[in-house]
């Protein structure tokens, strides 16, 4: 592992205290202001809030753990400590989403409603403003160093944003006189959490299974196929290993090349692929190719 990707995964770290420190301060601001403005919606979206403290710290310590070396045990690293993370806080999220969405269903079904305060609509648009800033921070900064965990935390970032917008509709429609909109706002926050739980489930499930995009090894293959030397390309592997790539790649060259000759050919093929498609680990086996003379 080089010192950039050491530097990239403390940037990332840098990103998960934001979004725990942001957190921090609106789940106590929204569990307080839902309590005294009698908002279902709001007080909703402070556990929310509440429980995403729990998952950013879930995504910091798998941050931590991937910055460790390669070791007898992990000669790849502990890169995928930050996937595992991911999948932590999906399931921290799916549990939150569960039970903040059996007590909208409750409410709804028992046909008791509160009015909540119209300032609480106000809190909530607050929040909402707050957490676009804090996602917008988290993206750039996940897509700059392609950090599949904190690129988790950022999506996270923006339902907690999408969240609070619709809890702000339902507070201000049940002020209006829909008393029953605010339990619903309720419900539609525990869907929007539910859908951002499966999203980060499936995506770090897929990478710790090690699937990979197809179009995206398509495109690895041609950077392969152009390299000068290359006759063709007998099989190609790639995978995600944390916030990096490692491919496999095997090719033919021509027969008459000498040991020397085939091994800068091999070295051309890592180079590229490291220089157009920002891979970190290649490893590239040449085999002659028998049907070319």
């Amino acid at each position: 592992m080089t010192a950039d990707i050491y530097g990239d995964i403390k940037k990332a770290e840098r990103g998960a205290w934001v979004s725990i420190a942001a957190y921090l301060a609106l789940s106590a601001l929204k569990l307080a202001a839902g309590w005294y403005f009698a908002s279902e919606a709001l007080v909703a979206d402070g556990f929310n809030n509440a429980t995403d403290i729990v998952a950013s710290l879930a995504v910091l310590i798998g941050l931590r753990i991937s910055r460790r070396p390669p070791d007898a045990n992990h000669p790849y690293g502990h890169l995928r400590a930050e996937t595992i993370a991911a999948l932590i806080a999906s399931f921290v999220m799916a549990t939150v989403g569960l039970q903040v969405g059996m007590a909208a269903v409750r409410k709804l079904w028992s046909g008791e409603f509160e009015v909540p305060g119209v300032s609480a609509g106000w809190v909530a648009l607050g929040a909402a403003a707050a957490m676009f800033a804090v996602y917008g921070f988290n993206v750039r900064l996940a897509r700059r160093i392609r950090s599949q965990a904190l690129m988790a935390a950022a999506k996270d970032n923006l339902s907690d944003a999408l969240v609070s917008i619709g809890a702000a509709v339902g507070i201000f429609g049940a002020a209006l006189g829909l008393a029953w909109l605010d339990a619903v706002a309720a419900l539609a926050v525990a869907i929007l959490i539910l859908k951002t739980a499966w999203d980060i489930f499936w995506s770090a499930t897929h990478d710790l299974t090690d699937g990979f995009d197809v179009n995206q090894l398509t495109t690895l293959r041609g950077v392969v196929e152009r390299t000068e030397g290359v006759r063709a390309i007998k099989d190609i592997r790639a995978r995600i290993h944390g916030s990096t790539v490692l491919v496999d790649v095997i090719v033919l060259v021509n027969p008459s090349l000498s040991l020397i000759d085939s091994h800068r050919i091999s070295d051309a093929v890592e180079q590229r692929l490291r220089r157009k498609q920002d891979i970190l680990n290649v490893h590239v086996h040449v085999e002659p190719d028998e049907d070319v003379t």
